[in-house]
């Protein structure tokens, strides 16, 4: 502690407290542990009081907290991702019920549904903002890509619905895995992450988990029964699992430099525009032959409910996480949605099931153990980058550094003020 040099009166008697110099003292040689409360006399005599005087934490306890919070922020991202998981349930359900069931083979209507409410909710609020975050000011600016992306999200969600009438629902779920290795690489070549081996280590366990309920699914006789139109579903999944790997990886792009209702937004509003013109070219007759009823359009509103929740959440979860982890904790969707189908369609139970559901969780602990991390480098972000964003004048006499320098991708930190150098 620094005594000013020229102490005034009240100092002086700030600094020359009873016990003041007696805790400094303690503080010094044994500064790691805990001080208790003692009693201290006021000054001027009166009568004395229990007070507590500040303590120092040591290493011990920053180490305790610390992995205290790591282990929370950890077990917080399972369960984001859980969430999500369960509103992929909630989409393979209603979409199983409608192509099976009630033979509605309407994937196009259905996106189109889900766009108009991310349209209704997210572009309305861009059209109402002002300044640069306006809709025609985004619009001006970058509405190509997102056209682009609007595409590859609509085509994404087709592909993967339209399986549905072809395959079944294990063979979707499991080729949908193919959107994992879509997400590692594109975000380790265009993102610049970087990964340690313990993630890996936790990607091959979960996949070992999906292995695991394929196993079961073939002692059970659920691999039996695919007509000559399996391959075409497949295929459809693959391809769709492919765009949905980069319509993640871009989402993470977009929602770490900008902003999660601008994603939002322009998804719906490109979303809205080229569903609604595939609708009118390619379902207009498949949707006049769908047998309205209350059910089907309770299921409409199920699977449009699911989809709203899934596209307004995941993008939280993503900034929080990674497009990888997300995608690792949409495997336990598969799970969720054979423990529905043991009352729902009468599915044959085996014990793999629960090895399999636990085997994914371990893979994901593994995974969100640590952090992974980012190779800076000038050149990432600058495309979707705001370019009236706040300015920070750096020192003149720093040096930029040329070689590659690596940031954690923990949690985030509050803004530190900008300082000018003059």
């Amino acid at each position: 502690m620094i005594l000013p040099q020229d102490p005034s009166p009240s100092s002086a008697a700030h600094f020359l407290k009873p016990g003041f110099y007696q805790f400094e003292k303690k503080k010094r040689s044994n500064w790691w542990r805990r001080r208790p409360a003692e009693e201290v006399e006021k000054p001027g005599g009166g009568p004395r009081q229990r007070s507590v005087l500040p303590e120092a934490e040591g290493p011990e306890k920053v180490s305790s907290v610390t992995c205290c919070r790591g282990s929370r922020e950890m077990l917080i991202s399972v369960a984001l991702g859980q969430v999500l998981s369960l509103l992929i349930c909630g989409i393979s359900l209603t979409s199983k019920y409608l192509s099976e069931d009630f033979h509605a083979n309407t994937p196009v209507f259905q996106s189109f549904l889900n766009y108009i409410l991310l349209f209704l909710v997210y572009t309305t609020t861009l059209a109402v903002r002002q300044g640069e975050e306006n809709l025609l000011a985004i619009l001006r600016r970058r509405w190509w890509k997102y056209m682009i992306l609007g595409l590859i999200d609509l085509e994404a969600n087709y592909l993967v619905v339209k399986a549905y009438q072809y395959t079944t629902l294990t063979s979707i779920q499991l080729l949908d895995c193919f959107v994992i290795p879509v997400v590692i690489l594109l975000s380790w070549f265009f993102l610049l992450i970087r990964y340690k081996a313990v993630h890996f280590i936790g990607i091959v366990v979960c996949i070992l988990g999906m292995g695991c309920m394929a196993g079961a699914d073939v002692l059970v006789g659920r691999h039996q029964g695919a007509g000559e139109n399996k391959l075409v579903g497949d295929l459809l999944v693959l391809g769709g699992a492919t765009l949905y790997g980069i319509s993640n990886v871009w989402e993470e792009y977009i929602i770490r430099t900008l902003s999660r209702v601008e994603f939002l937004g322009m998804i719906g509003l490109f979303g809205a525009f080229f569903s609604g013109i595939q609708l009118a070219i390619m379902e207009h007759k498949e949707l006049l032959k769908v047998p309205w009823d209350w059910q089907i359009g309770l299921l409409y509103v199920g699977f449009s409910a699911c989809m709203f929740g899934l596209y307004s959440f995941m993008p939280v979860v993503i900034k929080k996480t990674s497009a990888t982890s997300v995608n690792l904790s949409l495997l336990t969707a598969d799970l969720y949605s054979l423990f529905c189908g043991l009352f729902l369609f009468h599915y044959k139970f085996s014990g793999l099931y629960l090895l399999s559901f636990f085997t994914i969780l371990i893979g994901l602990v593994l995974y969100s153990s640590t952090s992974t991390y980012i190779a800076q480098d000038p050149r990432v972000y600058k495309q979707f980058r705001n370019p009236s964003g706040p300015v920070v004048d750096l020192p003149t006499t720093a040096q930029v550094e040329p070689s590659v320098t690596y940031t954690s991708l923990g949690q985030e930190t509050e803004e530190e003020p900008h300082v000018r150098v003059a």
